[in-house]
């Protein structure tokens, strides 16, 4: 019997790594929160001590208008902190984004992964920014705000969970919809130089950075990984071996008391199983 027949592999058991659309508020992870925090902070900070919050914007915002500061790549990671202080719906909505998407591709990458790839995607943003400035397609300024990253988050959750729905101008709409509509939006106003232009163009590189991560980061790490010995292969045959015999000694027991008689160490032996079985349908 495959463990796919098993009960613990059907979409309503409890545990599964991959996440399902889900009717309530998601339960905040660790990067999130920690990003919320820092975003949240750091506006209410620019706006009680003005002086040192336009130091800060100063220093850490992406820069077109200047070759020197174009070069100055922490800025790449510190605008993505920033948001207008007059404008407090750029960071509501960011952080919004951020609130409903990040917890579903944190738990899925866990922290380390996810918090890089956010990184990623707003830095890719203020890259393209600097680039078609410098090229005149768009006005240079300066670019602030986690538009970049949260973009980002949409294009991967879109590709990763297409089951997703999200509210697009008040509607309802499935997020590969929404993905398709935006990245149109941010490619006529690029071209047809919109007041947002500059933003635009951050907005929809992030969202290219996301989706290249999906796709790329798997081929890259499975090219690149260190080749496994035959005695690691053998080491592996036999744990696995081992691992079905658990399986079915818990199933039958499942079968003689139910499943509430199952131990927190058995309950986690069946996900363990379940998650393995899910890895080699991917392969």
């Amino acid at each position: 019997m495959s463990i796919y027949d098993r009960d613990y592999s059907r979409s309503d058991y409890q545990d599964q790594s991959r996440p399902q659309m889900q009717m309530r508020f998601p339960q905040l992870t660790p990067v999130v929160r920690m990003l919320l925090i820092i975003n949240v902070s750091v506006f209410m900070f620019s706006i009680i001590v003005k002086p040192l919050g336009e130091l800060i914007y100063e220093w850490f915002s992406v820069d077109s208008t200047s070759p020197a500061r174009c070069f100055q790549v922490w800025r790449l990671i510190g605008y993505q902190f920033l948001h207008d202080p007059t404008n407090i719906w750029h960071l509501a909505f960011n952080m919004i984004g951020l609130y409903f998407l990040g917890p579903t591709l944190e738990r899925y990458w866990h922290s380390k992964k996810f918090l890089n790839f956010y990184l990623l995607c707003g830095a890719a943003g203020g890259v393209f920014y600097i680039l078609l400035s410098t090229l005149g397609i768009v006005r240079p300024g300066v670019l602030v705000g986690a538009s970049g990253a949260i973009l980002g988050m949409l294009a991967a959750c879109a590709i990763l969970f297409p089951q997703f729905v999200v509210f697009f101008m008040f509607f309802p709409v499935p997020i590969r919809v929404a993905a398709l509509i935006l990245t149109a939006v941010y490619i006529i106003s690029i071209f047809t130089g919109a007041a947002n232009a500059g933003g635009d163009a951050a907005h929809l590189a992030g969202m290219a950075a996301g989706a290249g991560y999906v796709y790329l980061w798997p081929r890259f790490r499975n090219r690149y990984k260190p080749a496994i010995h035959s005695d690691d292969w053998e080491k592996r045959f036999r744990a696995y071996g081992e691992l079905q015999k658990e399986v079915d000694r818990i199933l039958e027991k499942v079968n003689m008391q139910g499943i509430a008689s199952l131990t927190r160490k058995e309950k986690k032996t069946l996900a363990e199983a379940t998650k393995l079985e899910q890895m080699k349908s991917r392969l």
